[in-house]
């Protein structure tokens, strides 16, 4: 019996889109922007690896950990954070 709800399964990985390459690749691409801050900490939006899901974690850290010392250093600094 048909319900009107997708067959789609929820992504594997919150917030992450997975893609297959049409080499066969897996891709995974998140679908927020990092902020600027952990961009430039090295945060990647889009990644390919054997094991994503670690991949998609190591990329959520680097952005975690970039976020949480730029807040640190406004804190020090006796500035406001928004």
């Amino acid at each position: 019996m048909d319900d009107g709800r997708s067959s789609t399964p929820e992504p594997a990985i919150p917030g992450w889109r997975l893609i297959l390459s049409d080499a066969g690749r897996l891709w995974a691409s998140r679908k927020e922007p990092f902020s600027a801050v952990a961009f430039e900490a090295g945060a990647e939006r889009t990644v390919d690896a054997d094991t994503l899901r670690a991949e998609t974690e190591r990329q959520e850290a680097i952005a975690r950990e970039a976020v949480a010392k730029e807040a640190h250093e406004q804190q020090a600094a006796g500035q406001v954070i928004s």
